[in-house]
């Protein structure tokens, strides 16, 4: 019996290893590594906008562009806490990005706009996903919102929020602060690159944390 409970112990605690051990850490805390910023203006050095300090990536939010993956993820969890040193204004999670960088480049926004954390955003002709049962897409621009479902849970500025997102074979769930804010099938994207948005007024990043799904 005492051998037994032995065994059970060893094995739930080499269980509890391998499932942390499949985590990846996108951002270790000390550089931009895995990562390449765009700006869109080449005469903008990056650094101006994107750096590292406590443990943080600091965005200025100025010019537009975005810090994106060096490479591809399809199904994950994906963990990310932000906050807005000062006053909120506006940035985002971009998912599955694909195609060349521009902005705004095609993929899937987990919107992080003050009040409106929690949307979803298409950017991309060609990007679908079903919502409600209707399957939806940019039809007039190339940009469509899809509203959250509850009103704003984020935290005021200088405050941690966090924004959880599951990507599986089209799936997308997008939860804020622990709250479900969205969710969508059979989306069009299911592979890509990894993003973080510069759009507005500083903001810091922290905990980039991905589980990778089987499929």
């Amino acid at each position: 019996m005492r051998r037994s409970m032995i065994f059970l112990c060893l094995g739930g605690c080499l269980l509890l290893f391998s499932g942390c051990a499949q985590q990846v850490r996108l951002f270790n805390g000390n550089n931009l590594d895995g990562w390449k910023p765009y700006t869109g203006e080449n005469e903008i050095n990056p650094a101006r906008v994107w750096s590292v300090k406590n443990g943080m990536i600091r965005c200025e939010g100025k010019p537009n562009g975005y810090l994106r993956t060096t490479r591809p993820y399809s199904n994950f969890k994906l963990h990310v806490e932000w906050r807005w040193p000062q006053q909120p204004s506006n940035s985002g999670i971009l998912l599955y990005i694909t195609g060349p960088d521009q902005i705004w480049p095609t993929c899937v926004e987990a919107q992080l706009r003050s009040g409106d954390a929690g949307d979803l955003v298409l950017i991309g002709e060609d990007v679908s996903i079903e919502v409600n049962g209707q399957q939806v897409r940019p039809e007039d621009s190339r940009y469509l919102r899809i509203p959250k479902i509850h009103p704003s849970n984020e935290k005021k500025a200088g405050q941690w929020n966090i924004c959880e997102i599951t990507c599986k074979n089209g799936t997308m769930d997008v939860y804020i602060n622990g709250l479900l804010q969205n969710t969508g099938a059979g989306c069009s994207l299911t592979s890509g690159l990894i993003g973080l948005q510069s759009e507005g007024s500083p903001i810091d990043f922290r905990n980039i944390i991905l589980e990778p799904l089987p499929q």
